[in-house]
């Protein structure tokens, strides 16, 4: 699948989990470290690539989810998204990620909730897209 790029990110890290990284543009700039549950020294003031990806899911799903309401003339601007990122190692070697997708908004009933979430999981999030079929994501939602 090809697609028409809008725009293009552009990051670079130097030293691996133990290093820096920083987007070409000099928006984000993150030291990092491995944390002390994976046998690093978690140093204070860093992040893991696990958290910047988290961060940039859950922004870019409250921004689908967002689209779909509005096309559905609904309001979800109140809606929060969290969103967990677990690493491991997987059965078939090497290492591995889960993700963990939370929407709340108790503006609007949860049936509604969860079929705007469901619609922003299946057609419009770019990270679900990349994601689906690769990392195991778990979507749940927490409505009126």
């Amino acid at each position: 699948m090809s697609i028409k790029p809008l725009f293009t990110a552009t990051a670079t890290a130097t030293g691996g989990r133990n290093g820096t990284t920083a987007a070409a543009d000099g928006s984000v700039r993150a030291d990092l470290s491995v944390p002390k549950e994976m046998g690093g020294m978690g140093k204070p003031g860093t992040t893991t690539p696990e958290h910047l990806f988290a961060a940039g899911y859950a922004a870019c799903f409250g921004g689908a989810l967002d689209f779909v309401a509005t096309q559905q003339k609904k309001d979800a601007k109140r809606a929060s998204v969290t969103c967990s990122v677990s690493i491991g190692p997987r059965d078939a070697g090497g290492f591995g990620i889960a993700v963990k997708l939370v929407v709340k908004d108790d503006s609007l009933p949860q049936a509604e909730l969860a079929a705007l979430a469901q619609e922003a999981h299946e057609k419009i999030c770019p990270y679900s897209h990349a994601t689906r079929g690769n990392v195991v994501v778990d979507l749940v939602v927490e409505g009126a």
